[in-house]
């Protein structure tokens, strides 16, 4: 089995053709979705070895626990980031005002303010990574039959992740609503130069969020996250299952040799 590293991961990412240069404002998606991707990925494949060689765990389980903990590693050290193109998007500040942005940030809520999102989106992230990579090793061995799971084809890796992204998608939106209200809280306060107040727990924003606006409320944003997790998902793991398929090849024949 190949394992990845974060700069083979990296590499995919910006594997872009010469001359081609992306828009400042879309650029602040890659700011975080880069370092998350390779770290992510890396953290996984490592997890889930360490797990099935070990048999800490039966191979039905190793991917819910593996994608658990990768995505909770990740979440914690990409959370500044989360901040920095939040920022980027929501305020259209450039790269060089984004330095005083963010010491702004830390001198009106200390550093902890960096991780401000943290809960919220470790609620929603780490069971959606457990969902979705729980489901998607059920749906490939569903659709793939008797086929070995190392043969799975684009297609299959596309729509199981299509149908695992979906599911774990609506399980998790009701976290994502507290996240994006944080942030937008926080981008508020900055605008008026006030310090940010106390911040309220999770489930109190849960349970505040249902007595405003009822279960709905819980689900603002549905179709929206839906349309953007689904092909999302599907995308990635049909990349992630094609990348690792052809360096598992290239490792064989570079073993083989000449």
């Amino acid at each position: 089995m190949v394992s990845w590293s974060p700069y083979t991961c990296a590499r995919m990412v910006l594997d872009v053709p010469h001359g081609f240069r992306i828009p400042v404002d879309s650029q602040a998606p890659w700011v975080m979705t880069v370092p998350a991707t390779a770290i992510y990925f890396t953290a996984y494949d490592q997890l889930k070895t360490f797990l099935c060689d070990r048999t800490l765990t039966s191979d039905l389980y190793a991917p819910m626990v593996a994608g658990a903990l990768a995505r909770l590693g990740t979440v914690t050290v990409i959370s500044p980031l989360e901040l920095v193109r939040t920022k980027l998007q929501a305020q259209h500040v450039s790269y060089r005002e984004l330095g005083a942005s963010v010491q702004a940030a830390v001198a009106q809520g200390g550093w902890r303010s960096l991780w401000l999102g943290w809960g919220p989106t470790a609620l929603r992230d780490v069971p959606f990574s457990a969902l979705y990579w729980f489901n998607y090793e059920l749906v490939k061995s569903w659709l793939c039959g008797s086929r070995p799971k190392d043969q799975t084809s684009v297609g299959i890796s596309f729509m199981a992740g299509g149908i695992s992204g979906t599911v774990a998608a609506i399980l998790t939106l009701p976290f994502d609503v507290v996240k994006t209200q944080r942030q937008v809280q926080l981008g508020a306060m900055e605008a008026m130069r006030v310090r940010p107040p106390r911040v309220d727990s999770t489930w109190l924003l849960l349970r505040r969020i249902q007595a405003e606006s009822g279960t709905k409320g819980l689900f603002a944003g549905f179709l929206p996250r839906i349309i953007k997790a689904a092909p999302s998902c599907a995308i990635m793991i049909s990349a992630y299952e094609f990348g690792k398929s052809f360096f598992q090849k290239l490792n064989q024949e570079q073993l083989r040799g000449p």
